[in-house]
């Protein structure tokens, strides 16, 4: 009995171990790019969005039992709007065209193809076998197609490559098609009057092959106001050599993206779902007539900007990148938003939309006052620009005057709803505008120091702070769920996700309990945090913000432990390669600021970095006890360049920083300890 008992365990742990191994569809190659080998587990369809500065592509592609490729494309662009000119209505255009069914070999089909891998750094690559009829009988594996799909980084088009190579022992005859579809809009529905979208090929005709010869040719989609004059010159512009630098312009920017901020652990699958957040984060911004304008996507929101996804989570990451385009596209949004300060003190808009002609405010006061004051505040910090500071204190005063008014008899700020709109119930005050709130005091305190703000007003934020911090404590403590942790709201006898806000923003009296409930079964999932206990919706960005949280609390292993599940499902799973936005609502939509808050875990979690100056910040580092080291390096924050290296000696942590190659600290640290850092 013992001895199968022992054979039935063996054959358990296997088994788990099968499991765990088979989650991962995806794999790491040695360029930093991830590779799907389709040979299992289907039929599979995933989607996946890329973006260009005046368009962006939702790409819905699968593979079925046969092994056939499947691809749709929808393709938006932001600035061509529709009327209403709403937040939602941009021109969008689907194509489900399968380009190489169109293409004969020696006047047939092209027969059962097998998709041989999907290979995805920002452009997608997929490789494909076909077979074809030769004297009755197939040949497989006799021409292989090669796609590379990806959008311009300054144009409204959208580019496919494709390369046939003849892989057979036979001189074949390959005939493309004249193909070229259009799309015009009535007049009277644009904003900008009538809208062409345009596919074609780039070639057409017979070609003959070789064995081992290769037919490269392109499709381009593309979008424009039919008012716009194209010239002939402008109509042929899609040759080779455009096309190439097309996507040499794309691969340039993917790899300056990759090659600033680069964090170095011993965990393969955190460096590069961090390498890809950088990306999916920074990809997302369209010049628009009101500036560069950083939108989250979904094939919904565009040429907009919101007090939550830019305001609050993607902008104070961008200094930290050092990604011009992202620096820009943040002090515009803040500019926007300035817009609508007013001596009434309404509130600000909760999103400026429309290319910044119009606004939302469909869900009323969000907290949004304190989403916009907390992240200008750390933007204009981690920037270390004095002029920009000082263009942003009235905004930064002018939101924290607000959220004053707002205070209720208890000492909170008062809100119609939260960040999630009215989804899930917030009360009348809710616990993550209020830790915003207290979070932008503490860092306004900082930032007015820097510009000569007068002492005594400095003196008021902090003692705010303070009061905001026990008031919290007070109204907002509470034994829920059997957990030393938050209600939400008052009223509310429910787990929320959102009771790790006051870990992010560094109160941590009541850390243990919080933490325990965050991963509890009643909130953790294997797609991260529940929204509310007992329900099935589960949006990223808590989840985010509750990893962050704690491993800047000191609960690293803990985090960790759920970081790396996260990422790695993420990463490598069914649905890759970037955070996402929610479900069931979207559909587990690529939105981009959710990859801000994604990358901010490392930067303010695990490396502990808070700015408390221009040209300085404080430093808790957090290395895990299974690693030895953590380096991130080609950091831009602070109008300056350094890298950040953490050892682990004996008991203790080996901090050094180096400023432009040269160290400017270098010294052992007890673990939790914190310490400045002056550039």
């Amino acid at each position: 009995m013992k001895r199968i008992f022992l054979f039935i365990s063996l054959i358990l742990v296997a088994s788990v171990t099968v499991c765990a191994q088979s989650q991962d569809r995806w794999t790491i190659l040695q360029d930093g790019s991830i590779q799907w080998k389709p040979t299992r587990n289907l039929p599979h369809e995933d989607h996946v969005e890329m973006s260009g500065q005046m368009l962006s592509v939702v790409l819905r592609y699968g593979v079925d039992v046969q092994q056939r490729f499947h691809l749709n494309r929808s393709l938006v662009f932001p600035m061509l709007r529709m009327k209403p000119n709403k937040t939602q209505n941009n021109l969008k255009q689907r194509f489900d065209v399968n380009i190489p069914a169109m293409v004969t070999v020696d006047d047939q089909t092209l027969l059962n193809e097998v998709v041989q891998d999907i290979t995805f750094n920002g452009i997608m690559r997929v490789e494909s076998d076909y077979g074809y009829i030769y004297r009755r009988k197939e040949l497989k594996n006799a021409i292989h197609v090669t796609r590379i799909l990806y959008p311009s980084i300054n144009a409204p088009r959208y580019l496919e490559e494709y390369t046939f190579k003849n892989n057979s022992q036979n001189p074949i005859t390959l005939r493309v098609p004249e193909w070229r579809v259009t799309y015009t809009t009535p007049e009277e529905a644009g904003v900008y009057g009538a809208y062409r979208i345009e596919a074609s090929l780039s070639k057409k005709g017979a070609f003959i092959l070789k064995p081992g010869e290769t037919l490269d040719f392109y499709a381009i989609y593309s979008g424009k106001k039919v008012s716009d004059d194209v010239t002939e010159k402008d109509n042929t512009a899609f040759s080779r050599i455009t096309i190439q630098s097309e996507r040499a312009g794309r691969q340039a920017l993917i790899n300056q993206w990759w090659e600033n901020l680069v964090l170095d652990t011993p965990d393969p699958v955190l460096n590069r779902m961090f390498a890809f957040a950088k990306l999916r984060g920074a990809e997302s911004i369209y010049r628009t007539k009101g500036g560069l304008m950083h939108g989250p996507g979904g094939e919904a929101y565009y040429a907009a900007v919101w007090a939550n996804d830019q305001a609050e989570y993607i902008n104070p990451f961008f200094p930290f990148l050092g990604y011009d385009i992202g620096n820009e596209s943040a002090l515009n949004a803040y500019r926007h938003f300035a817009r609508y300060m007013n001596p009434e003190y309404n509130p600000i808009p909760s999103s400026i939309i429309s290319e910044g002609v119009s606004f939302w405010h469909g869900a009323k006061d969000r907290g949004d006052g304190a989403m916009i004051a907390y992240g200008a505040a750390r933007y204009a910090l981690a920037r270390g620009d004095k002029e920009e500071a000082r263009e942003l204190w009235p905004l930064i005063e002018w939101c924290l005057e607000y959220c004053k008014r707002k205070l209720t008899p208890d000492g909170v700020v008062a809100s119609n709803s939260d960040e999630l709109e009215n989804r899930f119930p917030a009360g009348d005050a809710n616990l993550c505008t209020s830790t915003l709130y207290y979070d932008a005091l503490r860092s306004a305190a900082l930032l007015g120091r820097e510009i000569g703000v007068s002492g005594k007003q400095l003196a008021t934020y902090t003692a705010q702070a303070k009061a905001l911090e026990s008031a919290i404590e007070s109204h907002f403590g509470y034994e829920i769920e059997g957990f030393h942790s938050y209600r939400y709201y008052e009223g509310n006898d429910i787990l929320r996700s959102w009771i790790c806000m006051p870990l992010v923003m560094g109160i941590y009296t009541r850390a243990q309990g919080t933490i325990d409930a965050l991963f509890s079964p009643r909130l953790w999932t294997n797609d991260g945090l529940l929204t509310q206990a007992g329900t099935e919706t589960f949006w990223d960005r808590s989840t985010l913000y509750a990893l962050r949280g704690t491993i800047a609390a000191g609960e690293v292993e803990k985090g960790m432990d759920f970081l790396k599940k996260y990422s790695r499902r993420r990463l490598l799973g069914d649905h890759v390669p970037y955070a996402i936005e929610a479900w069931p609502e979207g559909n587990q939509r690529h939105l981009s600021a959710e990859s801000g808050l994604y990358c901010r875990i490392y930067t303010e979690g695990l490396f502990g970095i808070r700015p408390i100056g221009l040209r300085n910040f404080e430093m808790t580092p957090r290395l895990p006890q299974e690693w030895n080291y953590m380096n991130l390096n080609k950091i831009r924050a602070f109008n300056s360049n350094f890298d950040i290296h953490v050892s682990r000696v004996g008991e203790k942590l080996h901090v050094e920083v180096l400023q432009e190659g040269k160290s400017i600290i270098k010294k052992n640290i007890e673990e939790g300890k914190t310490i400045k850092v002056r550039l």
